[in-house]
């Protein structure tokens, strides 16, 4: 992963190039002389958020995708005795 540093300046004159190299690394975007953003890919956001697909990309997908749904299973703890006192 390289971490490229770009002015603001920069970055408005060639913002396509700042997207290419967010591909390899973030993007620091300095205004006079100091850090004031980070460009980063969108993969890396979610990695960096731990935020996975939305419940939105989810029911878009194609038809034949098929998702992983493993639920953790309740065993013995759905009745258990209450105590009212």
């Amino acid at each position: 992963m390289s971490i490229t540093t770009v002015s603001s300046r920069e970055f408005n004159q060639d913002t396509g190039g700042a997207k290419r190299a967010a591909e390899s690394g973030p993007v620091i975007i300095t205004d006079r002389g100091k850090p004031s953003h980070v460009l980063l890919s969108f993969d890396e956001y979610r990695k960096l958020t731990g935020t996975g697909r939305s419940l939105l990309e989810i029911v878009a997908q194609e038809a034949g995708d098929e998702i992983d749904f493993d639920p953790p299973r309740m065993g013995d703890r759905i009745f258990r005795p209450v105590d009212l006192d």
